[in-house]
């Protein structure tokens, strides 16, 4: 069976709250993926994501992107560049989701081929990102885009009694 393909575009304002929705989905299904806790995103407004847009970030590279299929948000991914003069060629990769039904369809690579893409018009110069080491389909897309482990911080997550190993990657635009 084959899904219609999603169209990839930059969040706005009116997007905030099916953001949100997804973010809480994801956040309560995966909680090891993720560095925020459910609980306390559950009590947030959707304008609290505002920042997230980049709205009045002159500079770019600070985006939210979405996979639609209709008026259904499959999947999103952030933006976030450094706003210190000394880092601002970097940016970071956040809050990767795509819904469970919609996962083997392409739309993660859709959402980072586009991140990578809007990264580059940007000028941002370096995109990292973080992972959890267990998550092998996550690290796989990842390098296959490029991206490469540059470290490893042990018991980055404690959920509970367990701990997540995170993985810090990079990927360079200058190329």
């Amino acid at each position: 069976m084959s899904a219609e393909p999603a169209a990839v575009r930059p969040l706005t304002v009116a997007d905030l709250p099916a953001y949100k929705a997804l973010r809480d989905e994801m956040l309560f299904a995966h909680p090891e993926a993720f560095t925020s806790d459910a609980a306390t995103e559950a009590r947030k407004e959707p304008a609290e994501y505002l920042q997230r847009l980049g709205v009045g970030r002159r500079e770019g590279g600070h985006f939210t992107l979405g996979a639609w299929r209709g008026s259904k948000l499959m999947g999103a991914i952030g933006c976030e560049r450094e706003a210190s003069v000394k880092v601002s060629h970097i940016g970071h990769v956040i809050g990767m989701m795509v819904r469970p039904e919609a996962r083997g369809q392409g739309i993660g690579r859709a959402l980072l081929e586009t991140t990578i893409a809007e990264a580059r018009r940007a000028g941002l110069e370096t995109l990292t990102l973080t992972v959890t080491a267990g998550n092998a389909s996550a690290v796989a897309l990842y390098e296959s885009s490029g991206f490469s482990v540059w470290g490893t911080l042990a018991r980055a997550l404690q959920i509970g009694a367990q701990y997540h190993d995170k993985l810090h990657m990079a990927l360079e635009l200058r190329r």
